[in-house]
């Protein structure tokens, strides 16, 4: 799909990790009229959160459940949303449904994790399912395009933008990571497995122990989603955690892609980014 929300069917399953951006795509759906139905992963869903809407919880790898659970609530689409750390296949409680689905579940653990996402998304898809994206239920959550802070990237900034682009272009093919650390022409990081709040806790290590001798103030963190990336699944997300992180590693701002990229509490990241005189933009697409 591509953000036609018209076409959305109501109720939408929202199929929940952890962190505050399923609850807000579940906001945005009721404040449009369309009913959300949480399906919250165990052991990264937030309970008390979940409790606010008509929830069913799952245990990662209950394909078979799930999708009787889908059909009884009369859910056609389905969104991934929050955060899962990448689980082992030893560590998945399979029921017959994903018994039934083993070749298709096996073939979609070797990859990255877009890679493993597309492929559950497409099991789901071959049982009757919809898979949308952020675009499709909640486009309000999406980054803008252009500056949204009292802040903006200087000339250095924007050399370091256009370098880190460069590098997520090439590293794309490879679904190594979503971000990289740029600072006066030098990559000194790349996000792996770890995630983004630990790429710039190494940033600001390195800092500490200075390996870094750039002064405070310089640098960027780019993100963006990987090339040939299907946009339905683990799209890059800011946060005020975020900002708080970047200005920990002395960074100077950050700079992702416009319409590809999910905010969560845009107003407080906005106010923590000005007051930690953190610039905040959206590159166009």
């Amino acid at each position: 799909m591509t953000g036609q929300t018209s076409a959305i069917s109501s109720p939408v399953g929202l199929i929940a990790g952890g962190g505050a951006l399923p609850f807000a795509v579940a906001d945005s759906l009721i404040a449009r009229h369309i009913e959300p139905i949480v399906f919250a992963l165990r052991g990264a869903c937030d309970p008390l959160q979940a409790s606010r809407f008509r929830h069913h919880w799952i245990s990662v790898g209950q394909l078979g459940r799930l999708a009787a659970l889908l059909r009884a609530e009369n859910c056609r689409d389905l969104v991934f949303i929050g955060t899962l750390v990448r689980p082992a296949l030893s560590e998945i409680r399979m029921d017959w449904g994903t018994v039934r689905a083993m070749r298709r579940v096996l073939a979609a653990f070797r990859g990255g994790d877009d890679h493993l996402l597309s492929g559950i998304g497409r099991i789901l898809e071959r049982d009757g399912f919809r898979m949308v994206g952020i675009k499709d239920v909640a486009p309000d959550l999406l980054m803008p395009a252009g500056c949204l802070t009292q802040k903006t990237p200087d000339q250095s900034a924007k050399a370091d933008i256009a370098k880190g682009q460069d590098v997520l272009r090439a590293l794309g093919p490879f679904d190594i990571g979503q971000a990289v650390v740029v600072i006066d022409g030098h990559v000194v990081g790349v996000e792996g497995i770890e995630g983004t709040d630990a790429l710039l806790a190494r940033i600001a290590q390195l800092r500490a122990d200075g390996r870094i001798r750039a002064k405070v103030d310089r640098g960027v963190l780019v993100k963006a989603p990987k090339s040939g990336q299907d946009l339905r699944y683990d799209l890059p997300t800011l946060g005020p955690r975020t900002i708080e992180s970047v200005a920990a590693a002395g960074l100077a701002g950050i700079a992702v892609v416009a319409g590809n990229t999910l905010v969560a509490e845009p107003q407080a990241l906005v106010g923590a980014a000005d007051a930690s005189r953190v610039f905040v933009i959206g590159l166009p697409a």
